[in-house]
């Protein structure tokens, strides 16, 4: 592979044409200007990814009808960058690979007999997905705008909201084979430096063939890797990337991802949505309230009613032990296995529903969950109070989506407590959860941190969100918390 720019223009092209082979979406298009002879040029790019009017208006028309010859002794390269070529992106370069790169995302090369350089210039105009609200963070009230897969029209929206000088962003690449381009976002005058120093240092540990989601990022830099709880954030909104990074958090875009990383994740950001900050506080707190109530009956209602029937029914009032050994008469199986049958047939029936298309989807859901449940019913294999428990905590799990696997995996391990142990193996069970969460950090943060118990006084935007004008400071455990400042989320 020829790694530096030839002076002869034909030695260029066919290194060209080796090197990418007989792909026919790569354009070559050879002219010289009109009056000037002996200045031979050549343009490459790919087709489908450029702007061809762009092309031909900036690139093509002003060297083709160039009249003046450039100065006895000047470069020829440097007077067409200077004086001839309309495009506001120009490059000089003399080595092959970051031209093949260049031209591979969308860029025309230009090469000139007797240079030994050649120009990138900016032609991108591949096609790109027009900017919508994200289906799995739409708001009644706010802005609805999401990220799209373009790296730069992300970072023009966060830009366009923060206004400041402070707004940093650094670029690097991650892939061999792809080289994706990424770009670290974060606020100089609010981040936390031991936060940012960590993620630059295991961002440079990574090697891996191709990054293609962000996804493929959040798992090699999060801490605890085998934990159900996510350690790093995620959204594809920019108005809560742009009050993250008011909270002193780290943001980490990738190109070809409408979703942007966010750190350090805290475990009280599982339960907050952006648009607790456009509706009234009193609403939002009670939204806030029903998110952490629901996740707490998702992994504990089941757990607890299996330890009522299998240990303690004594705890249980004389009506409801005789509706339940009622309802179980010849029900063949164990309530524990009634009851992951159950919580297993819920989970298809939703996974079904998500996957597939949304005409049917609801529906599929809706009508399956009522003829599979009253089937099964009538069949006498399950009974009716651990149907409706299985339902009633699968909903409540559904209130929080970030926790969907969390509350899945603990849920279960609580259910297999309280068959074994009882009442008292649901409540270790609780402690040794709180334990493990007390224990994981997030790029050096505490998991807990902003809770009442865990840090006093940093509660003001945790559990509920109180009035702006009750707010005295700015950010919620990372950013600066001096007085007089005000929340601009």
């Amino acid at each position: 592979m020829q790694e530096t720019i030839s002076s002869v223009l034909e030695e260029n092209i066919a290194a060209v044409k080796q090197i990418l082979g007989e792909d026919k979406t790569v354009k070559l298009h050879r002219f010289q200007p009109l009056a000037v002879a002996g200045i031979p040029c050549c343009i490459v790019f790919v087709d489908g990814m450029v702007d061809s009017i762009r092309i031909n208006e900036s690139i093509i028309q002003p060297i083709s009808t160039l009249m003046t010859a450039p100065a006895p002794g000047s470069a020829v390269i440097d007077f067409l960058q200077q004086k001839v070529l309309q495009v506001n992106e120009t490059q000089k370069e003399s080595r092959m690979a970051p031209l093949l790169r260049a031209l591979l995302y969308g860029d025309t090369i230009l090469f000139v007999d007797g240079s030994d350089k050649a120009l990138i210039l900016g032609s991108k105009g591949f096609a790109k997905r027009g900017i919508e609200e994200p289906a799995g963070e739409t708001y009644l009230k706010g802005p609805h705008e999401g990220f799209v897969e373009p790296l730069l029209h992300n970072l023009a929206m966060v830009r366009r909201r923060l206004r400041t000088t402070a707004l940093k962003l650094e670029y690097f690449t991650l892939g061999s084979v792809t080289k994706t381009d990424c770009c670290l976002c974060y606020l100089a005058d609010q981040v936390d430096r031991n936060v940012l120093a960590q993620l630059r240092k295991r961002l440079a540990d990574i090697t891996i063939d191709g990054v293609l989601d962000s996804n493929y990022i959040a798992e090699l830099v999060r801490d605890a890797r085998y934990s159900p709880f996510r350690t790093t954030g995620s959204t594809e909104r920019p108005d809560v990337v742009a009050a993250k990074l008011m909270e002193g958090r780290v943001a980490v875009f990738v190109d070809g991802s409408p979703v942007a990383l966010t750190v350090p994740h805290i475990f009280l950001e599982q339960f907050q949505s952006g648009e607790d900050y456009y509706v009234d506080a009193f609403f939002a707190g009670i939204n806030r309230f029903l998110r952490i109530s629901g996740f707490v009956a998702a992994i504990s209602v089941l757990p607890l009613y299996l330890s009522l029937v299998a240990f303690h029914q004594a705890f249980m009032p004389l009506p409801l032990i005789l509706s339940v050994a009622k309802a179980r008469q010849g029900v063949p199986f164990p309530i524990l296995l009634e009851a992951l049958l159950l919580s297993l047939a819920f989970d298809i029936l939703r996974e079904a529903g998500a996957r597939t298309p949304s005409s049917v989807g609801q529906s599929l859901s809706v009508v399956g969950g009522l003829v599979i449940g009253q089937a099964a019913v009538d069949a006498r294999l399950v009974s009716v109070p651990v149907l409706i428990i299985v339902a009633v905590s699968s909903i409540c799990s559904l209130i929080t989506p970030k926790l969907k696997s969390a509350s899945l995996l603990c849920r279960t391990v609580l259910m297999f407590l309280a068959v074994w142990f009882g009442i008292y193996g649901v409540i270790l069970g609780c402690i040794a959860l709180i334990v493990l969460l007390a224990e994981l950090r997030s790029f050096g943060v505490s998991y807990f941190s902003g809770l009442p118990l865990q840090q006093y006084g940093s509660a003001e935007d945790s559990m509920l969100r109180p009035p702006y004008w009750s707010m005295r400071k700015f950010g919620r455990f990372l950013a600066d918390n001096t007085p007089d400042k005000r929340r601009t989320r």
